[in-house]
């Protein structure tokens, strides 16, 4: 949730989430409502102190004076009474609005929307086209089952099997590994979480439309691992000495891609279902801008390993998600397609969704939010996609990557018979 204090002092803080899209008449409303309730609040307290006096004057009182007393104690706690349901419903309006506006965009981000991006590195050359796309590749090779998937769950749904199954654990077992290096504790989460879940880690309201719901149950199906990961302090007061506090989760993901009818249909680029290595970290609110830099440095790392062309683009403002501030994308060069499509990103949600979960960390003079981070170690089901381009080989043979090999007992896969 945002800063309602800076919203109303800091014209950059404001600027920020404009430049998000918000109308300037939503940030007057909501800084109307806030007023509404500092004053209200104020007229509590006040009614709440003149209540205790009141009491106090009932005991000193002689006993001709206490039926005054009484009438006078009585019409002060009918005025709270009333005050006391404006104010709650004045908060509630606030926060029904407040929870929707997103975190302000870092003036360093470019503005604009989705094309506008900033290209920070190239890395890499850009192939051409291999004798197969990933979706032919994947059917040559008898990788990606997808008739069945159709007929049994609908679109969007593919069985891995094979050797893809081999390289997809040895994708999970290189990355975790890789996280354990840098001091992230592994972590297999729930991908069943609560809806207040879905609001504090900054996913809902906005993104409520690409997630599933089990309605019966108030649960909810993840799209990524952040979510749960975020839980593992929620409330919780941190030790500064303890920080950050880096967790690198491994889930099945689940997104109903609304909006996206008729794009990337074939293969297994999009689908409903898919696994991820997800990097999270809680941090140090003075040194989540070195920490974003860490969580970008090791996905680099990773796709430097993997052998894979790729760039890095920083997100305009307009493209950012609600709760991020910045955010890095990493996007491989896909031949097939003659273009880079993204792989991986990381972002700095800095104290959005802290303040909703409430996780702060223990000063000497005060107890401020932590800042919370996040980022793609490894989306499994799309870095195969990459790999199956430019691993294939001439003759149809598939080149397991070097980094990969230890892991799965692979060096080069033969095309069935």
């Amino acid at each position: 949730m945002i800063d309602l204090r800076k919203l109303r002092e800091n014209e950059d803080y404001r600027n920020g989430i404009v430049l998000k899209g918000v109308d300037e008449k939503t940030l007057d409303e909501v800084l109307d409502l806030e007023a509404s309730c500092r004053a209200l609040q104020s007229e509590v307290e006040q009614l709440r102190s003149e209540q205790n006096l009141a009491s106090k004057d009932i005991g000193r009182a002689s006993p001709e004076e206490r039926e005054e007393k009484i009438s006078i104690a009585a019409k002060i706690k009918a005025e709270l009474q009333k005050v006391e349901v404006k104010y709650g419903e004045a908060s509630d309006a606030l926060n029904e609005i407040a929870i929707t506006i997103p975190n302000p965009a870092d003036p360093r981000c470019p503005t604009g929307g989705e094309d506008d991006y900033e290209v920070i590195e190239v890395l890499g050359d850009q192939s051409e086209p291999p004798p197969m796309d990933h979706a032919e590749y994947g059917e040559y090779m008898g990788w990606v089952e997808k008739e069945k998937a159709a007929e049994n769950m609908g679109s969007r749904f593919a069985y891995l099997t094979g050797e893809a199954v081999l390289i997809e654990f040895a994708l999970v077992q290189y990355v975790l590994s890789k996280l354990m290096k840098y001091g992230f504790t592994p972590v297999v989460p729930p991908v069943l979480v609560r809806e207040q879940m879905m609001l504090d880690s900054g996913f809902f309201p906005t993104d409520r439309q690409q997630v599933y719901e089990l309605a019966e149950d108030d649960l909810f199906l993840v799209g990524t691992s952040e979510v749960a990961l975020a839980g593992l302090h929620r409330g919780d007061l941190l030790d500064a000495e303890n920080l950050p506090i880096r967790f690198g989760g491994f889930s099945s993901c689940f997104r109903r891609e609304a909006g996206t009818y008729g794009k990337d249909t074939s293969g297994i680029f999009r689908v409903h279902q898919f696994d991820k290595v997800e990097m999270f970290s809680f941090c140090d609110p003075l040194k989540s801008w070195e920490e974003l830099e860490n969580l970008r440095r090791i996905e680099q790392e990773i796709l430097n390993e993997l052998e894979l062309p790729y760039r890095v683009i920083l997100v305009a403002s307009g493209d950012l998600g609600a709760p991020a501030a910045m955010k890095y994308d990493c996007e491989v060069w896909l031949p097939s397609e003659g273009q880079y499509r993204e792989l991986t990103s990381c972002s700095n949600y800095l104290d959005y969704s802290a303040r909703r979960m409430m996780t702060r960390v223990r000063g000497e003079e005060s107890n401020p939010l932590v800042h919370t981070l996040n980022g793609t170690a490894c989306a499994i089901g799309r870095t195969l996609v990459f790999l199956m381009e430019h691993f294939q080989q001439a003759d149809g043979s598939f080149k397991v990557p070097k980094v990969l090999q230890p892991f799965c007992g692979l060096d080069v896969i033969t095309p069935p018979n």
